[in-house]
């Protein structure tokens, strides 16, 4: 990479960090007792404790922007990021649909979607950079638990 392009590719690592915000903001707000509902719920025996969300989250989220940028710094806009944003609309869309609507079996076909464009998302990251596709595999493992959680969920309930 050429020296002067470094101070534009750190740059773009505020926008990233901004869209996974605008994500998370978007699950919150469409759910502002997410934590209580869930709790409400009838939840199988594996289920997580309601104070692990916050924190998986966190960590997963800083885990997504730093791979877009990796990704993205690496080849400017690419196919793979048309299916990385594709994966924070679905992302976004998730929480509204299961705490939000009560809509649990629409939520597990949607979380089948955002768990395909993972996949999608580190297949075509793994061409571009490799760190960039690690980054996704524990968001990947997450979400393939929170759908076999989501689907108890919805036969529970």
């Amino acid at each position: 990479m050429v020296i002067a392009q470094q101070p534009k590719r750190w740059a773009a690592l505020p926008f990233f960090a901004a869209a996974l915000v605008v994500v998370a903001v978007v699950g919150s707000l469409s759910a502002l007792d997410a934590g209580g509902e869930y709790l409400s719920l009838e939840r199988p025996s594996w289920a997580p404790p309601q104070w692990l969300f916050g924190p998986a989250w966190t960590v997963l989220y800083v885990m997504i922007a730093l791979s877009g940028w990796l990704a993205w710094s690496a080849r400017g806009w690419t196919p793979g990021m048309g299916v990385y944003a594709l994966q924070l609309v679905l992302n976004a869309a998730w929480t509204p649909l299961f705490f939000g609507a009560g809509q649990y079996g629409l939520a597990f076909a949607e979380i089948i979607v955002l768990w395909l464009s993972i996949v999608a998302t580190i297949v075509m990251f793994r061409r571009i950079s490799r760190p960039a596709a690690w980054l996704l595999v524990p968001y990947l493992l997450w979400v393939t638990y929170a759908a076999s959680l989501n689907f108890a969920i919805w036969q529970l309930n």
